[in-house]
């Protein structure tokens, strides 16, 4: 792959950026304004990501043209043949040092980090096969419904479908949390952490548009970005309640279901993100574990006799998962552990599920379900 001037100018801006903020941010930012065509804005978006990918690799030391040529020299004999990888080289460079200390790492997971994540879609209930049938270059996923494998090249935010709500960009961990919940039509549920809404809109479609479904976050941008979403999808079974102070909840209805998908350190999606691995640190995780164990103490009285509280974390850190879940237990003994089920792999049962990358070809998720 030949990087010529501009593209290595492009690149050089956004690592550059990117020192201070997200590299996706600092990406898109970039490719707004650069000269590009649609083929070399994929090309610099690839090698972006691929350096972080590939980092504990290089010579920081060195020109950046010689460190993406390096890049490129890794990632093109990775694809080639993984296995030829040292496992334990592989672990040692690929992660930071900590990782290891509270994160289940494997070969098999850094393996899948390594390689360029999938791109999973949400069909609306029951059309998976249609949608399928007209996308072409998908592959449905065998029990979770309406989920899809998207393996072409077609820009899909420009397609029909896409602007008259046929389908969501949606991981397919994520989708197997909407499933986990399982809400019924005509129930109250309250999506805690709702951010832009994708879980909110997968929870008001299993309800067929019928019950209400609560939207809260503390960013009012990103519920209006649920709102925009929402109508594309023409679901209107949702109400939005912005979680404007901490301390105080944005209302006093009790609910079949609360889910609470906490901020947390996004070490399962390091794959999909990998500049957050050398950005995420062991205090953020341990920090992060605090603030989650908060919100589900404080939303925890919310949740009807009988209803049901689904704890769902994008990261694999033990501080964040399991030991979060084993103290919120201990603190409520009026919660009760239930047995959920992955749908992407039903026989994986238990009161609490790890969704791990190399086994669900997404990002990793940590699911912990109670009944009150």
């Amino acid at each position: 792959m030949q990087i010529g001037r501009r593209l290595l100018d492009v690149i050089s801006a956004v690592l550059s950026a990117a020192e201070k903020k997200r590299a996706d941010v600092a990406l898109r930012e970039a490719l707004r304004t650069a000269q590009l065509s649609p083929a070399e804005k994929s090309q610099v978006t690839h090698l972006v990501f691929s350096f972080y990918r590939w980092r504990g690799w290089l010579d920081l030391k060195k020109p950046l043209r010689s460190q993406l040529e390096v890049v490129n020299e890794l990632v093109e004999s990775f694809a080639a043949k993984p296995e030829s990888f040292d496992e334990k080289e592989l672990v040692t460079r690929a992660l930071p040092d900590w990782s290891r200390e509270i994160m289940p790492i494997s070969a098999a997971l850094v393996r899948e980090f390594q390689h360029e994540p999938r791109l999973w879609l949400r069909a609306r209930p029951g059309k998976g096969a249609q949608l399928n049938a007209t996308l072409n270059n998908c592959v449905v996923h065998e029990t979770v419904s309406d989920a899809l494998w998207f393996r072409g090249r077609e820009d899909l935010y420009r397609t029909s479908l896409f602007h008259e709500g046929e389908f969501e960009m949606q991981d397919l961990s994520s989708q197997a949390v909407g499933h986990i919940c399982s809400p019924e039509p005509g129930q109250t549920w309250w999506d805690v952490c709702a951010g832009e809404g994708g879980k909110t809109l997968h929870l008001c479609d299993l309800m067929q548009n019928k019950g209400t479904v609560w939207a809260s976050d503390p960013a009012e941008w990103r519920l209006a970005n649920l709102k925009r979403r929402a109508s594309r999808a023409k679901l209107f079974n949702y109400r939005v309640a912005p979680w404007a102070h901490k301390d105080h909840l944005p209302t006093k209805t009790k609910f079949d279901g609360i889910l609470v998908d906490a901020p947390c350190s996004g070490t399962g999606t390091w794959g999909r993100n990998p500049q957050a691995r050398w950005t995420t640190t062991v205090e953020d995780v341990h920090e992060l574990a605090e603030l989650q164990l908060s919100i589900l103490k404080k939303i925890a009285g919310s949740v009807k006799p009988g209803g049901n509280l689904i704890y769902a974390v994008c990261t694999l850190a033990r501080p964040e998962t399991v030991e979060v879940a084993e103290a919120f237990t201990r603190a409520h003994p009026d919660f009760e552990p239930l047995e959920i089920a992955n749908p992407a792999n039903p026989l994986q049962r238990g009161t609490t599920l790890e969704l791990l990358p190399h086994e669900m070809g997404a990002n990793g998720m940590f699911v912990a379900a109670w009944r009150r």
